[in-house]
């Protein structure tokens, strides 16, 4: 029986993930891929839906009694984090905004709401991510959060980036940002072979990247080569192959802080 995978459509998972889907693991479940947007998963992944799943850091709290944490295969890094988009010529005072956001359970929209304590916008807006950067440019949005490409083709679109939260959150932690995670389901996936499968289907897309070239591009939703390049560079990385220390660091201090904000529910310590 197969396994469910959701995971996004971006170029890094469909990197990431290319050789399992495609059956080139030796001894690997069979998998069944379901695309979707990571404000989608978070809510599926709740009631149970995926067997692999890639969701928000920022739902974990919500998720880990049904499924376990997996140290590979997500986005987390340096350099790679969300921005805040404003027209040209905004004063940066979010006081009575509103603001466009990729989904309430994101780990974007919960680095924003720590950032922007004390400045809060008045109205925000769960929006598709593919209409907030035109939203915000054609006055729909006072500002716009934003994720994975739109770092590269904002610019575009007259926007100016009011702030990176990737580095705010690295220069007040000195840790890199945690974006998306792997979950497995309990008592459905064995998380160790799971973890093995991924972990062999990055080694492999690294070792061939033409092997996955065209299941990318066909994926990516309409971009251009040269953004599909520098999008796989910046999000599949040494953490996608292992998060280790200093990466269950960084989702511990996330989810920490938001905890003590009163932002997320409270979990146990993820780094045994």
């Amino acid at each position: 029986m197969a396994l469910s995978l959701a995971v996004s459509p971006c170029p890094n998972d469909t990197f990431v993930f290319h050789a399992l889907v495609h059956g080139r693991i030796p001894g690997a479940a069979t998998v069944d891929l379901t695309f979707a947007d990571v404000d989608v998963t978070n809510t599926a992944a709740e009631r149970g839906e995926f067997d692999l799943v890639k969701v928000s850091y920022a739902a974990l709290p919500w998720l880990l009694d049904d499924y376990e944490l997996l140290p590979c295969g997500g986005a987390l890094g340096r350099g790679c984090g969300p921005l805040v988009l404003t027209r040209e010529g905004h004063d940066g005072n979010l006081a009575g905004a509103t603001v466009a956001v990729p989904g309430d359970r994101t780990t974007a929209y919960l680095l924003f709401r720590l950032w922007s304590q004390g400045n809060a916008p008045a109205t925000i807006e769960v929006v598709p991510f593919h209409e907030i950067m035109p939203g915000v440019a054609e006055g729909r949005y006072d500002a716009g959060l934003v994720i994975h490409e739109a770092r590269f083709t904002y610019p575009r679109y007259g926007l100016t980036a009011l702030v990176d939260l990737g580095e705010w959150w690295e220069s007040d932690t000195g840790l890199p940002i945690p974006l998306g995670a792997i979950l497995a389901r309990k008592g459905v996936v064995d998380p160790h072979e799971a973890a093995e499968w991924i972990r062999t289907s990055v080694s492999m897309a690294w070792a061939d990247p033409d092997a996955s070239r065209d299941f990318v591009l066909a994926n990516a939703q309409e971009m251009e080569p040269e953004v599909v390049d520098q999008h796989i560079r910046l999000y599949v990385n040494e953490f996608t192959l292992d998060l280790g220390k200093e990466g269950l660091a960084a989702a511990d201090a996330l989810l920490s802080r938001a905890a003590a904000a009163g932002l997320t529910p409270a979990i146990p310590s993820l780094i045994k």
